[in-house]
């Protein structure tokens, strides 16, 4: 007896595959609803669609305030020349410890601009930024990303902070505890059954540390810049998001956007705002920066930047640049490098940005 089409249709779908979880994430990121992007042409409407996305934002974020009753702990310090590398830990009750760096030039100066300069996912965290070379592992590291641009700020006369994030270098452990899983993926898991973001405390941590260069007696805390590379580009860009002492920002390796991560497998946990896509992504975070200076730099051989994101991306953020009237400060050092720090552009803006 010949099958009737509807019968041959039922059993079709039921020998169909289940759909896989990596299928309809995938489908949902093409989806995202991003539902806040700005549409605004005038100082005003920018300035109330960056009210009523950091507010959004912030909710999503939970609290990020900093302790308000804090101390440094000094551990060590090291005559690194031309500055001094201190070491201490910032604590307050019911906080963890955050361990920091803070560079000092020796020479007799007025108060000097301060930079905070923020680590990517290197074995050795800050250590590599502030420029502490004293291992072959620790010079190759440095040298393939030229990642101790902390040491070469502070070269350049600026007060440099640099704090250690979590889960890296000292506040890690021992990565072997972690059998091959990404420690940001545990990390971000398991704080979330307390009711935390990685992302938020990371940027509570980065706040503090900019609090202690603004209190610094070399200081003058009107002279604020921040710089990163890579997980330290994308804290570059939000703490420039919310905080507005923070005068002009250097973002280095991370022109990407999240919607675009999550169709792959990601699982850097330390970069994760829950619900974001439901109201916006990197390019909506990073036009609450405007209308302060705001560089990005894209290595043309960075494997970690999909090139065909790139454009859109600041294609959504220059309108809000260009409503403050000041489209010349959204800029893009575009150079022939892989995933690295580049310096080549940022140091004069740094200069030009935070000069008296």
């Amino acid at each position: 007896m010949p099958l009737s089409r509807r019968h041959l249709l039922l059993t079709a779908a039921s020998t169909a595959a289940a759909q896989t979880i990596h299928d309809d994430l995938r489908r949902m990121a093409t989806q995202a609803p991003l539902r806040l992007r700005f549409q605004g042409a005038t100082p005003d409407q920018a300035r109330q669609w960056q009210a009523a996305f950091k507010a959004k934002l912030d909710a999503s974020l939970g609290p990020y305030a900093i302790p308000p009753k804090w101390q440094s702990i000094p551990q060590d310090q090291t005559d690194c020349g031309e500055f001094i590398r201190h070491k201490l830990l910032l604590r307050a009750a019911n906080e963890r410890d955050v361990p920091v760096y803070l560079l000092v030039p020796k020479t007799r100066a007025p108060k000097r601009p301060g930079i905070l300069a923020l680590h990517g996912h290197g074995l050795f965290a800050n250590d590599s930024v502030a420029g502490i070379d004293d291992t072959p592992e620790r010079r190759k590291e440095i040298e393939s990303a030229n990642y101790d641009y902390g040491r070469q700020l502070a070269l350049r006369g600026y007060v440099v902070a640099t704090p250690c994030f979590t889960p890296f270098g000292i506040r890690l452990g021992r990565r072997e505890d972690y059998k091959g899983e990404d420690p940001c993926a545990v990390t971000f898991a398991r704080m979330q059954l307390f009711g935390k973001i990685l992302l938020t405390e990371n940027l509570r941590d980065a706040l503090w540390t900019l609090e202690l260069l603004a209190t610094h007696d070399a200081v003058d805390p009107s002279r604020l810049g921040c710089v990163g590379l890579s997980l330290g580009g994308r804290m570059t860009m939000m703490a420039a998001a919310v905080s507005q002492r923070i005068r002009v920002a250097v973002i280095s390796g991370a022109l990407n956007v999240l919607q675009e991560r999550v169709m792959g497998r990601y699982s850097c946990g330390a970069q994760i705002i829950p619900g974001l896509l439901q109201y916006g992504d990197v390019p909506e975070i990073s036009a609450l920066i405007a209308p302060r200076p705001c560089l990005f730099e894209v290595g043309r051989r960075d494997a970690l930047m999909v090139k065909d994101w790139i454009e859109p991306a600041l294609d959504r953020m220059r309108p809000a640049w260009q409503a403050f009237h000041a489209p010349g400060n959204l800029t893009v050092d575009s150079f022939d490098g892989a995933h690295r720090w580049n310096g080549v552009q940022a140091y004069p803006l740094l200069a030009s940005t935070l000069r008296p």
